[in-house]
Protein backbone atom coordinates (compact mmCIF):
# COMPACT_ATOMS: atom_id res chain seq x y z
CA UNK A 1 0.00 0.00 0.00
CA UNK A 2 1.44 2.89 -0.82
CA UNK A 3 1.50 6.06 1.98
CA UNK A 4 0.46 8.80 -0.80
CA UNK A 5 -2.89 6.49 -2.12
CA UNK A 6 -3.73 6.06 2.24
CA UNK A 7 -3.17 9.47 2.41
CA UNK A 8 -5.81 10.42 -0.53
CA UNK A 9 -8.42 7.99 0.54
CA UNK A 10 -8.62 9.36 3.92
CA UNK A 11 -8.51 13.10 2.75
CA UNK A 12 -11.69 11.77 -0.15
CA UNK A 13 -13.39 8.94 2.46
CA UNK A 14 -13.62 12.50 4.92
CA UNK A 15 -14.47 14.69 2.05
CA UNK A 16 -17.48 12.39 0.30
CA UNK A 17 -18.76 11.34 3.63
CA UNK A 18 -19.31 14.71 4.29
CA UNK A 19 -20.95 16.14 1.08
CA UNK A 20 -23.07 13.16 1.25
CA UNK A 21 -24.35 13.77 4.96
CA UNK A 22 -25.19 17.00 3.88
CA UNK A 23 -26.78 15.92 0.73
CA UNK A 24 -28.91 13.62 2.49
CA UNK A 25 -30.04 14.74 5.68
CA UNK A 26 -33.44 15.80 4.39
CA UNK A 27 -33.94 12.42 3.94
CA UNK A 28 -32.63 10.85 6.73
CA UNK A 29 -35.04 12.73 8.43
CA UNK A 30 -37.81 11.36 6.21
CA UNK A 31 -36.53 8.03 7.18
CA UNK A 32 -36.66 8.74 10.70
CA UNK A 33 -39.94 9.75 10.87
CA UNK A 34 -41.48 6.71 9.09
CA UNK A 35 -39.35 4.35 11.55
CA UNK A 36 -40.63 6.07 14.76
CA UNK A 37 -44.53 5.57 12.67
CA UNK A 38 -44.01 1.97 11.99
CA UNK A 39 -42.15 0.64 15.49
CA UNK A 40 -41.05 1.06 18.72
CA UNK A 41 -37.61 2.09 19.19
CA UNK A 42 -34.14 4.26 18.46
CA UNK A 43 -34.25 5.41 14.55
CA UNK A 44 -30.68 4.48 14.50
CA UNK A 45 -29.38 0.66 15.58
CA UNK A 46 -25.89 0.92 17.13
CA UNK A 47 -23.43 -2.37 16.94
CA UNK A 48 -20.24 -3.03 18.80
CA UNK A 49 -18.05 -3.96 15.39
CA UNK A 50 -14.13 -4.85 14.77
CA UNK A 51 -12.29 -1.34 13.26
CA UNK A 52 -8.44 -1.05 11.56
CA UNK A 53 -6.04 -3.14 14.01
CA UNK A 54 -9.15 -4.85 15.55
CA UNK A 55 -10.03 -1.75 17.78
CA UNK A 56 -13.47 -1.90 18.58
CA UNK A 57 -15.94 0.63 17.69
CA UNK A 58 -19.77 1.49 17.12
CA UNK A 59 -21.53 0.90 13.73
CA UNK A 60 -24.28 2.99 12.72
CA UNK A 61 -27.66 1.98 11.13
CA UNK A 62 -31.12 2.97 10.58
CA UNK A 63 -32.78 0.26 12.60
CA UNK A 64 -34.62 -2.16 9.98
CA UNK A 65 -35.60 -4.74 13.04
CA UNK A 66 -37.50 -4.64 15.90
CA UNK A 67 -36.22 -3.69 19.54
CA UNK A 68 -36.83 -7.48 20.88
CA UNK A 69 -34.46 -8.78 18.08
CA UNK A 70 -31.49 -10.90 19.17
CA UNK A 71 -28.40 -8.67 19.16
CA UNK A 72 -24.84 -9.31 17.83
CA UNK A 73 -25.99 -11.71 16.06
CA UNK A 74 -25.45 -11.74 11.86
CA UNK A 75 -29.10 -11.62 10.61
CA UNK A 76 -28.66 -14.48 8.27
CA UNK A 77 -27.73 -16.48 11.30
CA UNK A 78 -31.38 -15.89 12.50
CA UNK A 79 -33.74 -18.10 13.01
CA UNK A 80 -37.46 -16.73 11.11
CA UNK A 81 -35.11 -13.23 10.66
CA UNK A 82 -38.08 -12.39 8.47
CA UNK A 83 -40.62 -12.14 11.51
CA UNK A 84 -38.00 -9.41 12.98
CA UNK A 85 -37.59 -6.94 10.00
CA UNK A 86 -40.43 -4.38 9.99
CA UNK A 87 -42.17 -3.65 6.50
CA UNK A 88 -40.25 -0.51 5.49
CA UNK A 89 -37.14 -1.83 7.49
CA UNK A 90 -37.30 -4.74 4.44
CA UNK A 91 -37.25 -2.12 1.70
CA UNK A 92 -33.94 -0.46 3.36
CA UNK A 93 -32.08 -3.72 3.64
CA UNK A 94 -33.11 -4.39 0.03
CA UNK A 95 -32.09 -1.26 -1.34
CA UNK A 96 -29.44 -0.96 1.35
CA UNK A 97 -30.45 2.84 2.67
CA UNK A 98 -30.21 1.12 6.03
CA UNK A 99 -26.44 1.65 6.23
CA UNK A 100 -26.41 5.28 5.03
CA UNK A 101 -25.80 6.31 8.43
CA UNK A 102 -22.39 5.06 8.25
CA UNK A 103 -21.66 7.76 6.55
CA UNK A 104 -21.00 9.12 10.20
CA UNK A 105 -18.36 6.61 10.52
CA UNK A 106 -16.70 7.69 7.90
CA UNK A 107 -16.31 11.03 8.81
CA UNK A 108 -15.51 9.99 12.40
CA UNK A 109 -12.67 8.30 10.90
CA UNK A 110 -14.18 4.51 12.21
CA UNK A 111 -14.53 3.34 8.61
CA UNK A 112 -13.59 3.88 4.80
CA UNK A 113 -15.71 4.07 1.77
CA UNK A 114 -14.14 0.99 0.37
CA UNK A 115 -13.04 -1.62 2.27
CA UNK A 116 -13.71 -5.08 4.13
CA UNK A 117 -17.17 -4.96 5.38
CA UNK A 118 -16.53 -4.37 9.78
CA UNK A 119 -16.80 -8.02 11.53
CA UNK A 120 -18.72 -8.33 13.98
CA UNK A 121 -17.22 -7.84 18.07
CA UNK A 122 -18.05 -11.98 18.47
CA UNK A 123 -17.11 -13.11 14.89
CA UNK A 124 -13.92 -14.52 15.96
CA UNK A 125 -13.81 -17.01 12.93
CA UNK A 126 -13.88 -14.25 10.25
CA UNK A 127 -11.59 -11.88 12.31
CA UNK A 128 -8.65 -15.05 12.66
CA UNK A 129 -9.35 -15.53 8.93
CA UNK A 130 -8.91 -11.96 8.05
CA UNK A 131 -5.60 -12.35 9.60
CA UNK A 132 -4.28 -14.26 7.78
CA UNK A 133 -4.10 -11.84 4.83
CA UNK A 134 -3.65 -8.49 6.97
CA UNK A 135 -7.14 -7.69 6.33
CA UNK A 136 -7.49 -6.63 9.61
CA UNK A 137 -5.17 -4.13 9.47
CA UNK A 138 -7.25 -1.72 7.34
CA UNK A 139 -10.30 0.50 7.90
CA UNK A 140 -13.62 -1.49 7.31
CA UNK A 141 -15.54 -0.20 4.45
CA UNK A 142 -19.16 0.67 3.70
CA UNK A 143 -18.85 -2.31 0.85
CA UNK A 144 -15.75 -4.02 0.01
CA UNK A 145 -14.59 -6.46 -2.38
CA UNK A 146 -16.25 -9.54 -0.79
CA UNK A 147 -19.24 -7.36 -0.71
CA UNK A 148 -19.43 -7.17 -4.50
CA UNK A 149 -18.55 -10.89 -5.09
CA UNK A 150 -21.08 -12.31 -2.88
CA UNK A 151 -21.95 -11.07 0.42
CA UNK A 152 -24.09 -12.70 3.10
CA UNK A 153 -23.66 -15.79 0.52
CA UNK A 154 -19.93 -16.26 1.01
CA UNK A 155 -18.14 -19.09 3.59
CA UNK A 156 -15.80 -17.27 5.56
CA UNK A 157 -12.75 -18.57 4.47
CA UNK A 158 -13.71 -17.43 0.57
CA UNK A 159 -14.98 -13.54 2.17
CA UNK A 160 -11.42 -13.68 3.87
CA UNK A 161 -9.82 -14.35 1.19
CA UNK A 162 -11.53 -11.50 -1.26
CA UNK A 163 -10.78 -9.29 1.53
CA UNK A 164 -7.00 -10.35 1.44
CA UNK A 165 -7.15 -9.46 -2.43
CA UNK A 166 -8.83 -6.05 -1.78
CA UNK A 167 -5.46 -5.63 0.56
CA UNK A 168 -3.33 -6.78 -1.89
CA UNK A 169 -4.56 -4.46 -4.59
CA UNK A 170 -5.82 -1.29 -2.98
CA UNK A 171 -5.81 1.80 -5.12
CA UNK A 172 -8.23 4.35 -6.08
CA UNK A 173 -8.54 2.23 -9.26
CA UNK A 174 -9.49 -0.66 -7.84
CA UNK A 175 -11.62 1.58 -5.34
CA UNK A 176 -13.59 2.92 -8.13
CA UNK A 177 -14.31 -0.54 -9.76
CA UNK A 178 -15.95 -1.54 -6.60
CA UNK A 179 -17.83 1.35 -5.97
CA UNK A 180 -20.00 0.81 -9.20
CA UNK A 181 -20.19 -2.84 -8.83
CA UNK A 182 -21.87 -2.10 -5.71
CA UNK A 183 -24.15 0.26 -7.18
CA UNK A 184 -25.30 -2.76 -9.61
CA UNK A 185 -25.36 -5.02 -6.75
CA UNK A 186 -27.89 -2.98 -5.22
CA UNK A 187 -29.75 -2.32 -8.05
CA UNK A 188 -30.31 -6.36 -8.93
CA UNK A 189 -30.25 -7.11 -4.55
CA UNK A 190 -27.63 -9.35 -5.22
CA UNK A 191 -26.15 -11.22 -2.28
CA UNK A 192 -28.62 -10.31 0.53
CA UNK A 193 -29.42 -13.45 2.67
CA UNK A 194 -32.41 -13.06 5.68
CA UNK A 195 -32.15 -15.58 8.27
CA UNK A 196 -30.62 -19.07 8.47
CA UNK A 197 -30.55 -21.13 4.89
CA UNK A 198 -30.36 -24.90 4.60
CA UNK A 199 -27.86 -26.33 2.34
CA UNK A 200 -28.98 -28.42 -0.19
CA UNK A 201 -28.43 -32.04 1.27
CA UNK A 202 -30.28 -31.01 4.45
CA UNK A 203 -33.24 -29.67 2.07
CA UNK A 204 -32.66 -32.67 0.21
CA UNK A 205 -33.31 -34.91 3.65
CA UNK A 206 -36.46 -32.52 4.99
CA UNK A 207 -37.52 -33.33 1.71
CA UNK A 208 -37.35 -37.01 1.56
CA UNK A 209 -38.53 -37.18 4.92
CA UNK A 210 -41.57 -35.93 4.67
CA UNK A 211 -42.32 -37.98 1.21
CA UNK A 212 -41.61 -40.80 3.21
CA UNK A 213 -44.19 -39.36 5.81
CA UNK A 214 -46.96 -39.06 3.32
CA UNK A 215 -46.63 -42.30 2.10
Amino acid sequence: MEKAYIILKTVLDRFLSLVALIILLPFFIIFAIIIKLESKGPVFFKQKRVGKNKKFFYIYKFRSMRSDTPKDMPTHMLNNAESYITKFGGFMRKTSIDELPQIINILKGDMSIIGPRPALWNQDDLIAEREKYHANDVLPGLTGWAQVNGRDELPIPIKAKFDGEYVEKMSLLFDIKIFFKTIINVFKHEGIVEGKQENKEEKKEIEENSNNRKK
